[in-house]
């Protein structure tokens, strides 16, 4: 085969860190080599997913305010903040050259990746379908697409992450829910200058990345320039991405609550029970309550009652049964008094929630 065209472009536009691996796949023909573009924004941006609505997922206002420009890709996944602390690593590959199998492709992806963090000592596993954890905590997932007759996958190595920007980009229901995603976000991701106390060359982890690409793919890998077909394409790309059309254009279905990564999701929630409004924040991992928090105009005695059920609640399965036990067994403990808020609605409003 044919060696890859590597396309190390460091930083360019925000809009073409996005553009550019949608041109080199739409330019692709028959004589086209398979590609891997290294790149990064020289400014920070957000960026949303293909089948998404931007003013259901982002805080639009607060992104104008703030100078970020937003964009949609044509691959899937969730909204985003991004910048100069990520190198987007995308594969543009013929038809064929990459398996079959989602599940194979996204494994044959991760793999130097995976490889790369483990030689900087970064003890990084594969998490399928589509991420990558270090000790339970996410340093990157992927995406895939289709485009034209290529098969595109994206990814991208961690140096850094603004937590704090990225859960504030993001439409949330109230600011409960915006302190829950960014102390999730803390929690439950992590990056290369997190895990190494310091953060790593740029140039010295992209020789090791494509130094295990090479590996990976049993090919040889040789560096290369966009062909003018493909800069023509992005520049045409660059000027529809940035239209309100194509930003505005309405998606699928929303999905509720903030994935965090593949096993920890936050959700939130509202339910009118006769004693009031219940409102539940909270944060679900590999089928379990793993973090709680209620809020609403009900009355609970004694006043730490509700502390008490968010302790209580921790660690209980995600099904009804599980949950109205632990709520009957805090009631008991504690002699909750709630008029008008039976443990049957708690048990609903939680179950409501942690189910979104």
């Amino acid at each position: 085969m044919q060696p890859i065209r590597l396309l190390d472009l460091g930083l360019v536009p925000p809009v073409r860190s996005q553009t550019i691996y949608h041109a080199v796949a739409y330019a692709l023909d028959e004589n086209s080599p398979d590609t891997i573009i290294l790149v990064g924004p020289d400014a920070p941006y957000v960026c949303i997913g293909f089948h998404q609505e931007l003013d259901k997922e982002v805080d639009v206002e607060y992104c104008r305010a703030h100078g970020l420009p937003m964009f949609r890709r044509e691959v899937g996944g969730g909204a985003v903040y991004l910048d100069q602390n990520q190198v987007f690593t995308q594969w543009v590959f013929q038809r064929g050259a990459l398996p079959t199998s989602i599940d194979e492709r996204f494994a044959l992806y991760v793999k130097p990746l995976v490889e790369t963090y483990n030689a900087l000592g970064i003890p990084a596993t594969y998490r399928p379908i589509n991420d990558i954890h270090v000790n339970g905590k996410k340093i990157g997932g992927t995406g895939a697409a289709q485009m034209g007759d290529a098969e595109v996958v994206v990814g991208s190595l961690m140096f850094d992450f603004n937590f704090e920007l990225m859960s504030k980009v993001l439409k949330v229901s109230s600011e409960k829910m915006r302190d829950k995603i960014f102390q999730s976000l803390n929690e439950y991701m992590t990056t290369m200058t997190r895990q190494l106390g310091e953060t790593p060359d740029r140039d010295a982890v992209v020789d090791l990345y494509i130094e295990k690409c090479a590996a990976a793919l049993n090919r040889t890998i040789v560096p290369g320039d966009p062909t003018d077909k493909e800069l023509v394409l992005a520049a045409e790309l660059d000027a529809q991405f940035s239209t309100d059309e194509w930003l505005y254009q309405k998606g699928g279905l929303r999905q509720n609550g903030v994935k965090i990564h593949e096993d920890v999701r936050v959700t939130e929630s509202a339910f009118k029970a006769p004693g009031g409004l219940i409102r539940v924040t909270a944060r679900t991992r590999e089928g379990r309550v793993d973090d709680l928090t209620l809020s609403g105009d009900f009355t609970m005695l004694p006043k730490f009652a509700p502390g008490a059920l968010e302790l209580g609640l921790r660690g209980a399965a995600l099904n009804a049964d599980a949950l109205k036990t632990r709520v009957n067994e805090v009631y008991r403990t504690v002699q909750i008094q709630s008029p008008g808020v039976t443990p049957d609605d708690l048990t609903t409003a939680i179950l409501q929630t942690v189910q979104a």
